[in-house]
Order: structure tokens, then C-alpha cells, then sequence
């Protein structure tokens, strides 16, 4: 599959002045949806620099979409590494392109259901509510793949018992989240913008 990204030879920092330029590494469609499902990059520098505070750590993003926030969060902390599981498969293709685009070695996509996955291959995680498409009434990226009530449920429970079991000291950033997936042994250690972001520690 063809994709439709930027390959000027450009200098990779000029993607990273605004959302509007970074956004360019994109089709038109898929720029039409940053505002509702992608992240900010205010949002993805913030919460690389807490999740990756130690050299070294392997960070995973749940539901990574097209990438924007692995991608962002690898250029603002490239001693980490940045994982995105994601199921739709196009989407990864775009994330992987605008990664060869940006010439980003610490950056890897995943094409698959993030409960195939052991997380215990990871030490931290970001989280963009991706379940929240299954919820009736919400803005879906599209109608390719199923929603429900039971899949919110079922993922929610899914994630809250496995980070349950991940060490003591395991970082968790959430943005928009409903909190249904966070454990009580998670401590919010910080929050920025009005707390739609916040930081989190495993005691």
C-alpha cells in the first residue's frame, strides 16, 4: 500500500513546531481526525518525559492509532524506547511511514490487539482512552471493526489486571481517561491541563 507522506528532505525538527506541521506527515483524512484521536504534542512531550525518566525503558502506547504519540515522545526522549499496539492495520502502515519519514530509531508499531501482548515485556504505558470508541454515542475513527458496551468492559478489566501485576515503580500517563483502567495501587504523582493528563506510580 501507497503512503500519501511527506518526503521532503526537510530538516525532522520542522515537523515538530506545531501540531499543524506535524500533522502533514499525513493524508488529508487522517489529518481530519488529529483533533478527536490523535495527541497533542504538548501532551506527548509532557508524558515522555515522566514515562521515560530512566535511560533504557521500553515504553508501550495501548491503541497507538497512527503513531503520533510514539513518534513525538521518541523525538523528545530518544534514550526510550516507544512500542504502539494498534489493530488497524492501515493506521500502523501510516505510523511506520511517517517513522521512516522521520528517520526515528526508537520507535516500533505493532499491528494487533494489545490483550496479545505481554506487558510485562514493557515498563511503562501511555493510555488515550482507546477503548472509549466502544461506548454508544462517541466519535469512532471508523466503522471497521466492532464496538460495544461488553468490549469497553472486557478491555477495561483486561488492562486494570494487568497492570495489577506489573512491579512497583511502573509509570502510567493517561490522557481523557475515565480511570475504569487504573489500579488503587497507582498514584497520581502530577496532572497538567486540568487534569485531562495524569501521571501515575505503582506503589
Amino acid at each position: 500500500m501507497t503512503m500519501h507522506v511527506n518526503e521532503k528532505k526537510l530538516p525532522v525538527n520542522r515537523f515538530f513546531g506545531s501540531d499543524n506541521r506535524f500533522n502533514t506527515l499525513y493524508p488529508e483524512p487522517i489529518r481530519l481526525l488529529a483533533s478527536r484521536h490523535w495527541t497533542p504534542l504538548n501532551v506527548a512531550r509532557k508524558a515522555s518525559f515522566f514515562l521515560a525518566a530512566e535511560k533504557g525503558v521500553r515504553i508501550l502506547d495501548i491503541g497507538s492509532g497512527v503513531g503520533k504519540f510514539c513518534l513525538s515522545a521518541a523525538y523528545y526522549s530518544p534514550n526510550a524506547h516507544f512500542f504502539g499496539i494498534e489493530q488497524r492495520k492501515d493506521l500502523v502502515g501510516y505510523a511506520q511511514a511517517a517513522a521512516n519519514t522521520l528517520d526515528l530509531r526508537n520507535v516500533s508499531f505493532i499491528h494487533g490487539n494489545f490483550t496479545q501482548l505481554n506487558l510485562r515485556n514493557y515498563d511503562h504505558f501511555y493510555f488515550y482512552n482507546s477503548f472509549y470508541e466502544n461506548l454508544a454515542g462517541t466519535d469512532k475513527i471508523d466503522e471497521r471493526i466492532v464496538y460495544s458496551g461488553e468490549l469497553y468492559n472486557y478491555y477495561n478489566r483486561y488492562l486494570y489486571k494487568q497492570l495489577e501485576q506489573m512491579p512497583a515503580g511502573t509509570r502510567l500517563a493517561t490522557f481523557y481517561s475515565l480511570e475504569d483502567e487504573v489500579p488503587a495501587d497507582y498514584h497520581v504523582v502530577g496532572s497538567e491541563m486540568d487534569n485531562l493528563l495524569k501521571f501515575w506510580v505503582k506503589v
